[in-house]
């Protein structure tokens, strides 16, 4: 049975800089998601401590935060069949160095943190997400 789903996908302030959006886009299109609504925004600290607020204690928050606020980002919904476990797979592993070849954490990640993209883990977490950003 097929699932339709929607998923939030974030292209991080380091694939911004090195001006690989497109690239990004394409192989969630070329995979059958479709782009429902995105933008461009530049995150505020606060807003970092809000969306990332189950990452708080971790050892990487900090790092994470800076990061986030660094530059801009660009914020998406993807829709399609199984969109969220599609995207997951397309992302790759949140270590560049784990991902699979042919991902695109493996092809343009640095590090856990400067890993180029976000996508949403479940459901949940999803519509939390989408809802964060958008008005849909």
């Amino acid at each position: 049975m097929i699932q339709k789903e929607r998923t939030l996908s974030i292209i991080k302030p380091d694939a911004v800089s090195k001006g690989i959006i497109g690239a990004i886009i394409s192989r969630f299109e070329s995979s059958g998601l479709l782009i429902v609504s995105a933008k461009m925004l530049q995150l505020t600290t606060d807003q970092v401590l809000e969306f990332y607020n189950e990452h708080k204690n971790k050892f990487f928050f900090k790092d994470l935060m800076e990061f986030m606020i660094s530059g801009p980002i660009f914020v998406q919904i993807l829709e399609g069949n199984y969109a969220i476990r599609r995207n997951r797979e397309i992302m790759g592993n949140t270590d560049p160095m784990k991902a699979l070849a042919g991902t695109i954490r493996f092809d343009y990640g640095e590090s856990c943190t400067k890993n180029v993209i976000h996508g949403s883990d479940s459901e949940s977490s999803a519509k939390y997400e989408i809802a964060y950003f958008f008005d849909i």
